[in-house]
């Protein structure tokens, strides 16, 4: 049997400030303002290993490709077989620094930069154009393409990179604010254009068909993700293949078509790439020739083989068997970085995810495609693996901010205790695919409404 003890004056009168301060609204003071930060502070757990031994081998392996593939003509150029390799390295320390950063930051102060970030691109992007070639900071004119930006003795970079991870940054902001008015043509799908056509039009004018075929085909999908309407994505598509055509492709660009067509009416001239490409992944046959044993390396044989033809390369060094397990761990990339996106704790972490799985994922099968001949040639980097610093640095910090959301993703049980962002009753945005269900709150569901 319970005895109740009497509450005294004083009690009485702490119970009642409690009370009216709790209807108030008043913030708690003390152990209890404690106890408040406690329970509204997030769950973070370890990141997605199966992410970063992924990214980890992938840049590993490229390492080691660049300079297998040019080796010998570093030796030929500079007198140094590190000649290459070497900037390579200390790109890959400066994108591994970068990937822990942005891992250990927030994602969502990225909120805040994107619009900044969005400008700083649109401004680099032109001034790559209208820079003189010559001069302490000028522009890089490469084949006829300016696609790089020198300042004095550092090391020139290539805008159109930085300008990928902007885009998907600032359209993962907006689409996340714009909810389920995505879905219309005058509140979402005509925003939408006038945000991408910018960039996808001063990266086409350097020329750079490749990238900018890349930088659409990420947006799209981030726009799909995000909930869009498909008939305005088709009737989109339509509209870009018509404003290429009216635009009219570069004399090289017509010439890679017509050897995509036929390679072999001219091998020793236009369809010289694809033809190599094509023999240097016959010479690996099924186990390779090992490494360092490559015929066509050295820039003689195969030009690009250390940046844009490289998989062709381990193709001819490993074989089948190495250059399946290279694809293998961006399909490992590729499936961990959408269970990220599907896993996000609010929609702007998982239209991000997507952003950055679908960007790296689409140039890395476009890539391949080429090395292939599945498509023409476009002249885009491997990610991670080819020589590049720019895009190493830029690839490397994406990952990192892929990992800081996947440091805070939800199990597939904790559906109902995810924001109310992620349901299309609450007006924000939808994420096909994903469905909300009925169930009973997990562990740590209840200790955060405790």
């Amino acid at each position: 049997m319970s005895i109740a003890r009497p509450i005294s004056g004083a009690g009485r009168r702490t119970a009642g400030r409690r009370t009216a301060q709790r209807r108030a609204g008043a913030r708690p003071k003390g152990p209890a303002k404690a106890a408040a930060k406690t329970t509204l502070k997030r769950d973070r757990h370890q990141p997605d290993y199966a992410i970063l031994v992924a990214v980890v081998a992938l840049a590993a392996t490229g390492i080691l490709m660049v300079y297998s593939s040019s080796a010998m003509l570093a030796y030929q150029a500079q007198d140094d077989t590190f000649g290459i390799v070497g900037p390579q390295i200390q790109w890959a320390l400066l994108g591994l620094g970068a990937m822990v950063l942005m891992m250990r930051v927030d994602y969502r102060y990225l909120r805040l930069a994107s619009i900044p970030a969005y400008a700083v691109a649109l401004v680099l992007l032109v001034l790559v154009l209208v820079l003189p070639e010559r001069g302490f900071f000028h522009s890089n004119v490469v084949g006829g393409s300016a696609r790089w930006m020198q300042l004095g003795p550092l090391p020139s970079i290539h805008p159109a990179e930085f300008a990928k991870l902007a885009l998907i940054v600032y359209l993962a902001h907006w689409m996340s604010k714009r909810g389920t008015a995505i879905r219309g043509l005058w509140t979402g799908t005509l925003p939408f254009l006038l945000i991408v056509a910018p960039i996808v039009a001063l990266v086409f004018r350097e020329p750079d068909l490749g990238t900018t075929t890349v930088i659409a085909l990420t947006a799209f999908t981030m726009f799909f993700v995000a909930g869009a309407n498909l008939t305005h994505i088709a009737a989109m598509g339509m509209l870009a293949l018509v404003a290429v055509a009216a635009a009219g492709l570069r004399g090289y660009q017509v010439e890679r078509l017509q050897a995509y067509l036929n390679p072999w009416s001219d091998p020793l001239g236009k369809g010289f790439h694809t033809i190599q490409g094509l023999l240097a992944l016959a010479l690996g046959g099924i186990l390779g020739a090992g490494l360092g044993e490559s015929r066509l390396a050295g820039g003689l044989f195969l030009p690009n083989a250390s940046n844009d033809f490289i998989f062709a390369i381990i193709g001819e060094e490993f074989g089948l068997v190495g250059a399946t397990l290279v694809v293998g761990l961006f399909v490992v990339l590729a499936y961990a970085g959408i269970r990220t996106a599907l896993r996000a704790p609010d929609t702007f972490g998982a239209l991000l995810a997507a952003g950055i799985t679908g960007w790296l994922c689409i140039q890395a099968f476009i890539n391949v495609a080429v090395v292939v001949a599945i498509l023409p040639v476009t002249g885009i980097t491997l990610p991670f693996i080819s020589a590049g610093g720019s895009s190493l640095i830029i690839s490397f910090a994406a990952v990192g901010i892929l990992l800081s959301i996947s440091r805070e993703t939800v199990e597939r049980g904790s559906w109902n205790d995810a924001p109310a962002d992620r349901g299309r009753g609450h007006g924000r945005t939808h994420l096909p695919g994903t469905r909300r269900r009925s169930i009973a709150p997990n562990a740590s569901s209840l200790a955060r409404r405790a």
